[in-house]
């Protein structure tokens, strides 16, 4: 529809503009007259549409502004890269000049519903690469810009808790207390603590490793197993020395409400908890024999010891990545299990059809999903295996297969630790720099300019991907499909 139509509105007219009528386009001071039929031929693009609105309403849906006077239609676009629009409309293809600027090529492109479909054949090669270069550029510069944000707002927070303590008794103390126990690298004084800390959770786990051995195991009057005595001590020394860490930092910490809801808190809760369960239960069992069967659980909870190897998390920057990476990389790890899960259920029915008369340990389908699960995931034990040309050739396949399975989803997920190991590193060397010989009165200095451009830069990433899904490109892919 064109000014043409849009004077028969006030009549109720509906009608389409002729074949040879021409329009004006102004694109950012740069006028053309440009003939109906020659955006006919593009029905999905953004000027060929303008020729079916039926509404004053419809039009400024598709262009920044009308002019009823002129029969006019404005676009507040880059009126250098118009031409290359124009060009498209005369000969069908686009054609892309080296100078230009891919992404704002691409935009522009985007933008007019033209799709990259329409690049000639001599441009099409050398743009795709450019753009793929471009496109891994802007990952590494928003994965760079994610890992600063996150840690200038972490930082933040840091302060923010640090702050707490100009209000609270004995702050000044309890401030650097908690200085010391939270922030390994922090001081000589928290860097000794940090050390003791360690070798006191590596003795408990080498000594609950030690105790499960031949060579060290006791015998009571009874003939029952007993626990060593030098055993014992370094675990009643260990559990003595996590208590009184755990006692220590919830006494000092700026939230006590809050205290428990932070990860590396709860692993320190859990590590002592198994200890002080089984000392109840065998205080239980001994008051009442009936209950001897409590023992069986004071055992399993004397398994769960093992928990406290995750206490290093709090001293080691590498293993708190890794638990970000996880707890940020369900989709990915959910991606690599269902791969798994449909290579394993594939290649454990191809196992069962081509083996089940020639080896017994193929007789059955769940019976082969370990030799699948083994066998994709590159382990291969070596206790079931194909004994036929075909099962090999299909052990073969389903070998090859796990290795891409988890090659591609790893990848993605590496990308992800090596941007929260990035992000912990600056986090921590920002609160080692950190000065609170006095009351904090102003937070640390930061280059707020730069923070709030990269914020406003991924509010207008989000806004361009929004338009990209827009009606009308997805219009014009269906129709090119």
């Amino acid at each position: 529809m064109t000014g043409h139509v849009l004077g028969e509105l006030g009549g109720g007219g509906a009608a389409r503009m002729d074949d040879n009528a021409a329009i004006r386009i102004n694109v950012g001071g740069f006028k053309r007259r440009l003939q109906s039929d020659t955006l006919s031929r593009f029905p999905e693009t953004r000027l060929a549409r303008l020729l079916h609105c039926r509404s004053k309403e419809s039009i400024l849906e598709l262009c920044d502004d009308y002019d009823d006077a002129e029969k006019e239609f404005y676009f507040d676009r880059n009126p250098a890269l118009f031409p290359y629009v124009l060009n498209f409309y005369n000969t069908g293809r686009l054609h892309v000049m080296a100078e230009l600027c891919i992404f704002s090529f691409s935009q522009e492109i985007e933008y007019w519903g033209i799709n990259e479909f329409f690049i000639d054949s001599c441009c099409s090669s050398a743009y795709h690469c450019r753009k793929i270069v471009q496109d891994r550029e802007d990952w590494d510069e928003r994965s760079d810009e994610g890992s600063t944000t996150s840690s200038f707002d972490e930082l933040l927070e840091f302060y923010s808790d640090a702050t707490k303590f100009d209000k609270q008794p004995l702050g000044s103390a309890r401030r650097r207390i908690w200085l010391m126990l939270d922030n390994p690298g922090y001081s000589v004084p928290s860097r000794i603590i940090s050390i003791l800390s360690i070798l006191v959770v590596l003795g408990s786990i080498a000594t609950m490793c030690m105790n499960s051995m031949s060579e060290f195991s006791l015998l009571d009057g009874e003939g029952q197993p007993a626990e060593d005595p030098r055993f014992e001590t370094v675990e009643h020394f260990g559990i003595g020395w996590f208590t009184l860490e755990l006692l220590a930092r919830f006494v000092v910490a700026p939230d006590l409400l809050h205290f428990f809801e932070h990860p590396l808190n709860a692993i320190d809760l859990v590590s002592i908890l198994p200890f002080y369960l089984t000392l109840l239960i065998n205080l239980v069992v001994e008051s009442s024999p009936a209950l001897a069967n409590l023992g069986r659980v004071a055992q399993v909870l004397r398994l769960m010891r093992i928990f406290r190897i995750l206490k290093l998390a709090r001293h080691s920057t590498g293993l708190r990545s890794l638990g970000a990476t996880l707890r940020n990389s369900y989709k990915e790890v959910g991606l690599l299990l269902l791969y798994l899960a449909v290579g394993v259920s594939f290649f454990s029915v191809m196992a069962y059809t081509v083996e089940k008369e020639d080896s017994e340990d193929f007789s059955t389908i769940p019976a082969c999903w370990w030799w699948a699960t083994v066998s994709m995931t590159t382990v291969g034990y070596g206790d079931v295996v194909p004994v036929s040309i075909a099962g090999k050739l299909t052990a073969s396949a389903c070998i090859l297969a796990g290795i891409l399975v988890v090659v591609l989803p790893i990848t993605l997920i590496f990308n992800k630790f090596s941007l929260f190991y990035k992000r912990q590193k600056q986090l921590e060397v920002a609160m080692r720099s950190c000065d609170f010989d006095e009351e904090i009165k102003e937070v640390p200095s930061v280059n707020l300019r730069n923070y709030y451009a990269r914020k406003v830069k991924s509010l207008m990433a989000s806004l361009s991907n929004m338009s990209r899904s827009s009606p009308s490109e997805h219009s014009l892919n269906e129709s090119i499909h």
